[in-house]
């Protein structure tokens, strides 16, 4: 018996080695594991049928459902409403990682341009903001991360990252606090900080329900929370596909009023 639990106790330990290191037997740094977060939530191109159901501080909730379509690793986003009535055919595209936003209203048939600060502003009301849903790169390319301890969250051991805007950027947090699936990479909680104190909690996500559409972790629901006011928005997809064939003129004003 005494064998049999040193056996198991080194098993345990060589797949802890393992899971916290790459290929070539390297321990994975911070920006290594953001890297691998990144590259699995920005695929080349996606589609998605989702519904979005907005709780307010009196516990009345509003419901969304959308067709989105991602392209170019996250860079291109398009958003067009279904439901309800008064917002169907209603349709939103960012560009340039969310940094260039219009919108289409059906009823003028009008495109109108959103100025720049508008990717900070709630996406209809909700507590993500445009900025969240279309910034593809930015955990690359605007914040600095840096590897913490290893932390346990619902039976799954994750990576902690702590990830702090970079001097020059225009981005709405000052640092982030990711929790990844090691065996995955599937963030499952992002806590998000205010943009002039690093220290006060604005929101947090949490996502769940991981399934593997065409080989790849999805959380199929995720719920963002927002901590000063109160609210939740919660996400559920209820159709994913990656890797697929868009036409590049979706991604333009001229696309957004078809």
């Amino acid at each position: 018996m005494k064998e049999c639990s040193t056996f198991f106790l080194v098993g345990t330990i060589m797949l802890s080695l393992l899971r916290n290191t790459d290929s070539a037997g390297q321990t994975l740094t911070g920006p290594e594991i953001i890297r691998k977060v990144n590259d699995l939530i920005n695929p080349e191109s996606s589609y998605a049928k989702a519904k979005m159901t907005i709780v307010t501080t009196s516990g009345q909730a509003r419901t969304f459902v959308y067709d989105s379509w991602s392209n170019k690793y996250g860079e291109e986003n398009l958003i067009r409403y279904l439901e309800p009535a008064r917002t169907r055919g209603q349709a939103t595209l960012m560009l340039n990682h969310a940094d260039d936003i219009w919108m289409y209203f059906p009823r003028t048939k009008r495109v109108r341009k959103l100025a720049t600060h508008a990717k900070k502003q709630k996406m209809e009301g909700s507590d993500f903001s445009y900025e969240d849903m279309g910034s593809g790169n930015t955990f690359i390319d605007d914040f600095i991360t840096r590897r913490l301890e290893d932390e346990k969250k619902e039976d799954q051991l994750c990576y902690q990252l702590e990830m702090t805007r970079k001097d020059g950027t225009d981005i709405s947090y000052s640092r982030l606090i990711m929790l990844a699936r090691q065996d995955n990479f599937v963030p499952i909680v992002i806590e998000y900080y205010d943009e002039d104190e690093p220290d006060k909690l604005l929101k947090e996500l949490v996502q769940r329900d991981i399934r593997i559409i065409q080989d790849i972790p999805t959380a199929m629901k995720m719920i963002m929370f927002n901590r000063q006011d109160n609210t939740k928005t919660e996400m559920e997809f209820l159709e994913v596909q990656y890797n697929i064939s868009l036409d590049d003129g979706m991604f333009t004003e001229r696309g957004l009023k078809k």
